[in-house]
């Protein structure tokens, strides 16, 4: 098989030579052109399988030279990647209209040029094998533990049907993620992908959001339109009021919906997937979620779960958001110690994924040392969480022993207590403890047992 063909264009001769020189050792072929006459008569001599093409050269600019070929006869017929080392975000949004592939600032990191290189070969393979698809391969949620490979095996099977599925899962644990994970599986792949968020859908706005607006001949999509043949994400169902709830079920009951102010209706093409917290439809007692609608919505439930319960999966969610963030953000390099690790696998992330996201990204922002040590992971945990969090969710390292042992016992006793329905003979037998000393625990612990009898 041939080596994959790139061509550089750069009116620098160092980041040409420096390319060629990289480019080369990874396998590929390489031309090179210093302008846009020499890289018009590269590409009639020999097709490139990629273009890295900069922006700002002497006779004819990068965007000028895509726009020429993007017009063309020949159309684009291979990826480019945009480089520039002082563009705007005005001239990469005009790249990406025009058809670039991607766009990549200077000075070059070698690490992300060459994922881009790959990401780009990849899509123009998969163009000219008659796919529709032009992103990279599906990335499955990151982990190795039990949980996170029982969940991808389920995705992996629920992905190729058309099936609704409802995810969930506490607030952060990445529902969104694994939707996407589900849309990239199915036959729906390279079909639109649209997220609504549930609480921005009031009873007033939710009809030309969802369906789309005719106004005066002209033409407003709505959601269900732009996620026509693909996939349509609804985050967060327990924000869904019960006018929107209403709206909804009428659609799915009907397979269809009528733009606001038109008359036609259309057919409802798309996949459904939604999220939600556990216990959603019976939190609000004197609201409660609509069955009918959630029987459209949960054909198939499955559970996202929190990061506690796969923490040993930390070290690894550690590096890939520290990598991520020094090649898409230019972040600096920082790594984690053993301890500071350990540390944090036995932290109960109460945000989960997404607070673990956020650690990473400000302990790289605020810099520092290289390594990453256990005072400094202290001192980003020093704020303690609310009393009144579930016990799981309480960092109790975070504590002195008396400190924490207290906090235990009486997060424990108080939950006990409930299941009792605040009978302290009950408590007494369950915990197998004597009443008298039970009473005085209680009471030591600042434990109203009376007030949960009333309660």
């Amino acid at each position: 098989m041939n080596s994959p063909r790139i061509l550089i264009v750069d009116d620098e001769a160092d980041i040409r030579s420096l390319l060629r020189e990289i480019l080369s050792e990874e396998g590929y072929e390489v031309d090179v052109a210093a302008d846009a006459a020499q890289a018009r008569a590269a590409r009639t001599r020999q097709n490139p399988d990629l273009v890295l093409l900069d922006i700002w050269m002497p006779d004819t600019d990068g965007i000028t030279l895509l726009r020429e070929w993007s017009r063309g006869p020949a159309n684009l017929d291979c990826p480019v990647v945009m480089m520039s080392g002082h563009g705007t975000v005005e001239t990469a949004v005009e790249a990406t209209r025009l058809g670039a592939f991607d766009y990549v600032e200077k000075p070059l990191s070698l690490a992300k040029l060459l994922r881009t290189v790959e990401r780009a070969l990849d899509a123009g393979r998969q163009k000219r094998q008659g796919s529709r698809n032009l992103l990279p391969p599906p990335i499955a949620p990151v982990g190795r533990s039990r949980a996170m490979q029982l969940i991808r095996e389920q995705v992996q099977q629920v992905a190729p049907h058309d099936a609704p599925v409802l995810l969930l899962g506490e607030t952060g644990t990445g529902r969104e993620a694994f939707a996407r994970y589900i849309h990239s599986l199915s036959a729906r792949s390279s079909q639109p992908f649209v997220v609504v968020v549930a609480g921005s859908l009031s009873e007033e706005s939710a009809p030309a959001i969802l369906h789309g607006r005719e106004t005066a001949g002209a033409v407003e999509p709505g959601l269900y339109e732009q996620a026509a043949g693909g996939t349509l994400f609804i985050n967060g169902l327990e924000d869904l009021s019960p006018a929107v709830q209403r709206l909804i079920l009428a659609d799915l009951e009907s397979g269809s919906y009528t733009r606001a102010e038109g008359s036609a209706p259309r057919p409802l093409k798309l996949r459904l997937l939604s999220s939600a917290q556990p216990g959603f439809e019976t939190r609000n007692v004197s609201e409660p979620f609509r069955r009918d609608l959630l029987s459209h919505l949960n054909v198939v439930t499955l559970r996202v779960p929190p990061l506690r319960e796969y923490a040993e999966d930390v070290p690894e969610l550690l590096r890939y958001y520290v990598d991520r963030f020094v090649d898409d953000a230019g972040l600096p390099f920082r790594r984690f110690s053993v301890a500071a690790q350990n540390r944090l696998r036995n932290y109960p992330w109460p945000g989960n994924i997404h607070e673990l996201k956020n650690l990473v990204q400000r302990l790289l922002i605020l810099k520092g040392a290289e390594e990453i040590g256990l005072d400094e992971i202290e001192r980003e945990l020093a704020t303690q969480l609310p009393v009144n969090e579930p016990l799981v969710k309480q960092d109790l390292l975070a504590l002195p022993l008396r400190e924490a042992r207290e906090q235990f016992e009486r997060a424990y006793l108080q939950q006990q207590l409930l299941i009792c329905n605040g009978k302290v003979g009950q408590l007494a037998k369950r915990v197998g403890m004597e009443r008298t000393h039970l009473y005085r625990k209680l009471r030591s612990l600042g434990v109203d047992f009376r007030s949960i009898t009333e309660d």
